[in-house]
């Protein structure tokens, strides 16, 4: 495969591409004769177009004369050719007004960026929950329930607050309860979530082995309350019955594996994790996500922040056939304008 198509080459590509992403259709020679910038013959297209089939960049439909493009097409194109377009103006009002800093919790402000990437791409928006061990444990109290049950009232970060129903099997009383928040919260406060459920389970450990009974409960109500966040929703998905419209994902099985998917949610954010470490919008064509059932579909993410540091990830899920033009600046503005909400909540 050549690093670089010569310009005619490259324009044909571009002009198939936009043509194919707009209509859905495989795109002939004719087609392309019209739309390209000077007179070329018929031959002299068809020769290009058996090229660019040679370097695997399209391809040819069984049931058509015309051409579609390949992964490796898309691929050329986002990184040589495409020019990213301007939001239209009802859209960045759009994405100011449903993200305007205070005013929603951090939960709302998920949901609407979710729901505004499934809107305006007209797919299905993801956005993943803030990565926990960006949270920062302030103060941790317990109170007594019935049925040795145990409430743990976590105070995360500046003012977030967070209840968990802790069934622990036996009764605790509320002067045993205050002198174990008492030792956690003189030990640990200021210490990030997933880091301090590792040391809790480290020190639980050695406690154990001295057995040193108070922070031995400590421990185990610290680590249960901790742990008790790992149910919590992992991300907001918007949007998924967008993905019907579409005639490339309209196979009954395709769609059924992709809604398990999105459903099971383990893939997807073993893909999301990925982009957590990369700066600025990543995009997955095809088979690059690495799984089958994506292979029909594009994913463009784009990490978001808070206080300067990756928060999670954000983005929009579609068939091969999106555009590419359209979406990125979508995903890169949504982002931006999440980040600068959750900062004014942090």
């Amino acid at each position: 495969m050549p690093q670089q198509l010569d310009a005619r080459a490259a324009e044909l590509l571009k002009l198939l591409i936009e043509r194919y992403v707009h209509d859905g259709l495989p795109v002939g020679s004719r087609t392309l004769a019209r739309a390209f910038s000077v007179e070329l013959s018929p031959a002299t297209i068809r020769n290009v177009m058996a090229d660019l089939e040679e370097f695997g960049f399209v391809s040819s439909p069984h049931t058509s004369a015309g051409r579609v493009p390949t992964t490796r097409g898309y691929r050329y194109f986002v990184d040589s050719l495409l020019a990213p377009e301007q939001l239209s103006d009802s859209e960045q009002s759009r994405i100011a007004e449903d993200l305007v800093p205070g005013s929603k919790s951090p939960a709302d402000l998920l949901h609407a960026a979710s729901n505004l990437l499934s809107r305006l791409s007209a797919m299905a928006g993801v956005v993943t929950v803030p990565r926990r061990n960006l949270a920062v444990l302030r103060r941790i109290e317990f109170m007594p329930l019935s049925g040795g049950r145990v409430l743990a009232i976590l105070v995360v970060n500046q003012r977030e607050v967070q209840n968990r129903v802790l069934d622990m099997g036996r009764d605790y009383s509320a002067s045993e309860l205050e002198r174990y928040s008492n030792i956690i919260n003189e030990n640990f406060a200021g210490r990030e979530l997933t880091s301090l459920r590792r040391t809790l389970v480290e020190d639980l450990s050695e406690a154990q082995k001295r057995v040193n009974q108070i922070l031995g409960e400590a421990g185990v109500l610290a680590e249960r309350a901790l742990g008790a966040q790992q149910d919590a929703e992992d991300y907001v998905l918007a949007g998924g019955t967008n993905l019907l419209a579409f005639q490339e994902l309209g196979d009954i099985n395709r769609l059924r594996n992709l809604f398990e998917v999105l459903d099971r949610k383990r893939d997807l954010l073993e893909l999301f994790d990925q982009c957590l470490t990369a700066s600025g919008v990543q995009i997955f064509i095809g088979g690059e996500s690495g799984y089958q059932v994506l292979d029909e579909c594009s994913v463009v993410t784009s990490p978001y922040y808070v206080d300067g540091q990756v928060a999670g990830v954000l983005g929009v899920i579609g068939p091969t056939r999106m555009a590419y033009p359209r979406i990125i600046p979508l995903v890169a503005e949504t982002a931006r304008a999440l980040s600068a909400g959750l900062k004014a909540e942090s």
